[in-house]
């Protein structure tokens, strides 16, 4: 008897590895091209599918849920933000949704430090002045930035990546604060040595460096509001490895414009992939192409979980990272 396999779509490019171990397993459908599916092409797909690896770059909203194919019935996202699928419509529509949790921890917070010593220490302004010839040779003024030792960072969101900042963090001396939906444990506190602040205006005015790692949700829009950012201080630095609508982009331009905060790094933006010109004038702003999560190891371990998920869920069990049940 021979056994049918599902028909699982993936919407971009993957390792090859992952790839061919998905051709094994299933009916896998790859994109070779690795171009982002337009809206018409993610419902094609919802339609015919047994099961959708979608990535943060689709958005997987109600209309393209709503026409989903009486066969798909599990949609295990590559990546562990699930604020580009409308939740609520997945639950209704009945369908499992899976992530891939933990396994960009290290090197987000790998980049989150490296955006934190580019910004303050003018790494990219350097750069650019060497390329373009501009380097009339070493001075004392020149390029001055800031030293991290002795500084305090904020952290928001004192989640996985959050903890893993701190700890990177400290080997450069920073003293760690933080604001978090829920305090953490003490021993985890006491390892970072870490100052909880229940009001986020309050710790945003003290700190040196802002690291933005918590998720993107309802709650955290624009949670970094003009209001909020005119607390920092002038001599401060914001740097976001998270999503960047948690910031509000339009005002951090003006802010950064005017020298009332002194530096900023993103990997992440408000309306992506567009990059708002207005950012690419600045000279006191790191910019990055959402890259935080870009290694090798990383995304073939991304991809590891998303095939224990389909194989679990294809064998008839819970897949361990779901985000929505089966009903």
């Amino acid at each position: 008897m021979v056994r049918h396999k599902p028909l699982v779509v993936i919407t971009r490019k993957l390792p090859e590895l992952i790839e061919t171990r998905m051709m094994e397993l299933f009916d896998a459908r790859l994109n070779a091209e690795d171009a982002p599916l337009s809206e018409v092409e993610l419902i094609a797909a919802f339609q015919e599918a047994d099961i959708v690896v979608p990535t943060v770059t689709d958005r997987i909203d109600r209309a393209v849920i709503e026409n989903a194919g009486p066969n798909l019935k599990l949609i295990a996202s590559f990546g562990t933000g699930v604020d580009h699928i409308d939740l609520d419509a997945a639950k209704e529509g009945g369908l499992v949704v899976t992530n891939t949790p933990g396994v960009l921890t290290e090197d987000t917070a790998d980049m989150t430090m490296a955006l934190i010593l580019a910004s303050a220490r003018r790494l990219i302004e350097g750069a650019v002045m060497i390329r373009e010839g501009r380097w009339k040779g070493w001075a004392p003024t020149l390029l001055l930035g800031q030293r991290l030792w002795g500084k305090r960072l904020g952290i928001i969101g004192m989640g996985r990546i959050g903890q893993a900042v701190a700890r990177r963090a400290r080997g450069f001396g920073l003293s760690i604060h933080y604001h978090n939906r829920h305090r953490v444990h003490p021993e985890i506190e006491a390892e970072l040595e870490a100052t909880y602040w229940d009001s986020l205006d309050q710790m945003i005015a003290r700190v040196d460096i802002v690291s933005v790692n918590c998720p993107h949700t309802p709650a955290t829009f624009h949670l970094l509001s003009a209001r909020r950012l005119k607390l920092l201080q002038p001599h401060a630095v914001i740097v976001n490895t998270a999503r960047g609508e948690i910031i509000d982009q339009a005002a951090l331009v003006e802010l950064l414009r005017e020298g009332k905060i002194a530096s900023a790094g993103l990997d992440v933006y408000e309306h992506e992939p567009k990059v708002d010109g207005e950012l690419l004038k600045l000279g006191n702003l790191v910019l990055l192409p959402h890259v935080a999560s870009a290694t090798v190891e990383g995304r073939i371990a991304m991809g590891e979980r998303v095939l224990v998920n389909v194989k679990t869920f294809v064998d008839g069990h819970t897949p361990p990272d779901r985000v929505i049940e089966a009903p």
